[in-house]
């Protein structure tokens, strides 16, 4: 009996554990596949909800998917570990040294994992684009981590704001849907602690909104924009567009035409880059934001025995937005194709991305959607629930095919029932 195909998928995102999930049910059950996931977290989390976890109206601990758990029960192996090289001419990759952070323990030496062919779907960061000072000063939203951290201290600051009285000041760099969706989250966390009288007077909380294009949320049509605009400043958030940052300090940032814009917590949403990592990727070729470069078919198109997915890869003879959407789309073209290839060598199609539109919600307070053809439902009588429960209806999809129906359903009812007995935020 011949050794299984080792099949690696590095990063367990939308992606990579939708890809990992649905190969384990077919080629990895069988045992002719032997599959193993690895990421530097234990745990998968939608990217799409960071800013709520981030915000602290949503609490991580129900929305998480332990890895190691859901590979038991799918038929893949999961291993902890960041990837720090790659050997072709080996098919080796290089796990890094576990270092625990507070004692500078290592706790694990330098691994190595061989592989018959490797999935690389380890998504994407925001883009400093060098701007001095942004890595020093700015808190970041790219993961499950940072957004603990950043609900941590907006949770501090809150707490020295209600004590002291004094205002509690909030920069956001970035009007894609991330800063806009953080902005309008962080007003409702506010609106909601404020309920629970922690003292007879809520303090005030300034956010400002900087985006360098002449609008917030390029990607959709100028109506919703402008909406969306609209409704930020309702909120009392200034948003000010054509605010290109120059440079950031302990105090705020400092915008190209001279002005600075102070706040205490300085998030930087702006840009698409992948990890660094990409760029020692033994050889493989790289686009500018550090995307590996791929076939129509998501191969690279240096090494066939390696693919890239979702945020990190670039089609290279036509580019896709960095979004859910479109990882997820790969990785369903991927396991639907990849067994063909592993066990009869059959060629991979191209992949062919179909644009459903997209949807941005602004907490409780409004959303707006687009259909794939441009045609708009937020501008007019369908704006607001209509767009938002789409928003969630997103997420419900994306847990039943991680968990399947029957579970997918009964994470979706335990969600609503645990409403009635926690705070509707995070309050410890």
């Amino acid at each position: 009996m011949s050794d299984p195909f080792r099949l690696v998928i590095v990063g367990g995102g939308i992606a990579g554990l939708a890809l990992a999930t649905r190969l384990g049910k077919s080629v990895g059950r069988s045992g002719k596949v032997d599959i193993t996931l690895v990421d530097k977290g234990f745990a998968h989390v939608w990217k799409p909800m960071l800013h709520c976890f981030a915000a602290g109206t949503a609490r991580n601990e129900n929305d998480r998917i332990t890895f190691i758990s859901h590979a038991a029960g799918h038929h893949f192996r999961f291993c902890y570990g960041e990837i720090s090289g790659l050997d072709r001419a080996n098919r080796r990759i290089t796990l890094a040294p576990l270092v625990e952070q507070d004692a500078n323990n290592v706790l694990l030496e330098e691994r190595y994992l061989d592989y018959d062919a490797i999935i690389f779907a380890i998504g994407s960061r925001a883009n400093d684009f060098g701007t001095p000072g942004v890595l020093e000063h700015c808190i970041f939203l790219d993961n499950v981590v940072e957004a603990n951290n950043f609900n941590e201290r907006f949770r501090h600051a809150l707490l020295q704001a209600y004590g002291r009285g004094t205002p509690l000041d909030i920069a956001i760099v970035g009007g894609g849907a991330t800063g806009v969706q953080l902005a309008a989250e962080l007003h409702k966390a506010l609106d909601i602690g404020s309920l629970y009288n922690f003292t007879p007077k809520t303090p005030e909380m300034r956010v400002t909104l900087l985006e360098a294009g002449p609008r917030i949320l390029p990607s959709f049509p100028e109506d919703v924009s402008e909406a969306a605009h609209k409704q930020l400043e309702e909120l009392k958030i200034s948003v000010r567009t054509g605010a290109m940052v120059s440079g950031v300090d302990e105090k705020g940032f400092i915008l190209k035409d001279g002005t600075r814009v102070d706040a205490q917590f300085r998030v930087w949403a702006a840009g698409v880059k992948a990890p660094d990592v990409t760029r020692v990727m033994d050889g493989l070729d790289c686009a500018r934001g550090g995307q590996l470069v791929v076939k129509p078919n998501l191969q690279t198109t240096e090494d066939e025995h390696i693919f890239a997915v979702g945020d990190c890869s670039f089609i290279q003879d036509a580019p896709l937005p960095p979004t859910a959407q479109v990882a997820r789309q790969e990785a369903h073209h991927l396991a639907k194709h990849l067994p063909a290839w592993i066990l009869n060598k059959t060629a991979i199609p191209p992949f062919k991305f179909n644009n459903r539109g997209a949807i941005v919600a602004l907490g409780s307070y409004n959303g707006w959607g687009t259909f794939g053809d441009g045609k708009t439902f937020g501008g007019g009588a369908l704006h607001g629930l209509s767009a938002r429960l789409g928003h969630t209806a997103l997420y419900r999809q994306h847990q039943i095919e991680l968990y399947g129906l029957p579970r997918g359903l009964i994470a979706c009812f335990t969600d609503w029932l645990d409403g009635f007995v926690r705070p509707s935020i995070r309050m410890d």
